[in-house]
């Protein structure tokens, strides 16, 4: 194994650790993979956040076929298809964080009531049809609901967050969790304005000129 690669493999459980600390993830749902090299690294099915290690990572070609022994999570048909569909995605994180879970089981996604929607790359954040966890249908779900997208909900599921790298990831992750929050706490108190597509078409070109920073508060 090469030194990219372990360093690889100790962030991608460092990240999974944190999903956790964050709350986006409670005891061990939630998964996590990142593309290396010509195949993938995937957490493992079933298993502690805490008691993982990097050996347990699951390395799988874009076949579906595991390298190596271990078993991978059972959302790796969404991973892989993910990774395959978007070349420019190197991250895929999955998580059951409380608010977006809330609105999932809703079939709701998230409006632009807020300008932030457009950090997960649109006027809105979709949410997918239901469909039974580890299942092609699901992932074929998924994948639509990302079109022109970086993240989305699953109905009664919980949420993808899509990135370039890690850390970005875990961010849009982070963030679309506190929209899913906002969201539901301004339901509450009535029907949000809901801003225009063409005020998010400008929010979203004044993204794309901060760079690398990604887009500011």
């Amino acid at each position: 194994m090469t030194d990219e690669e372990t360093n690889l493999r100790e962030a991608l459980i460092a990240v999974n650790r944190r999903m956790v600390a964050l709350g986006l993830n409670r005891g061990r749902s939630g998964n996590l993979s990142a593309r290396f090299e010509d195949h993938f690294l995937i957490t493992p099915s079933g298993a502690d956040p805490h008691a993982m290690g990097p050996e347990n990572l699951v390395a799988m070609d874009f076949d579906g076929a595991v390298r190596g022994q271990g078993a991978p999570s059972s959302e790796w048909r969404f991973h892989r298809d993910i990774l395959v569909a978007r070349p420019e995605i190197n991250v895929v994180l999955h998580a059951h964080p409380i608010f977006s879970t809330a609105l999932a089981c809703l079939g709701r996604g998230i409006p632009a009531f807020h300008y932030m929607v457009a950090a997960a790359g649109g006027a809105s954040i979709r949410c997918a049809p239901y469909a039974t966890f580890g299942s092609q249908e699901l992932s074929d779900h998924a994948l639509a609901a990302l079109v022109a997208r970086r993240a989305c909900l699953l109905a009664n599921h919980g949420m993808i967050a899509l990135g370039e790298s890690l850390d970005l990831a875990l961010d849009l992750a982070i963030e679309v969790e506190a929209l899913a929050e906002q969201y539901g706490a301004a339901l509450q108190l009535g029907e949000p304005m809901i801003l225009s597509d063409v005020e998010m078409a400008k929010v979203l070109e004044k993204f794309r000129t901060y760079g690398a920073a990604g887009p500011k508060r």
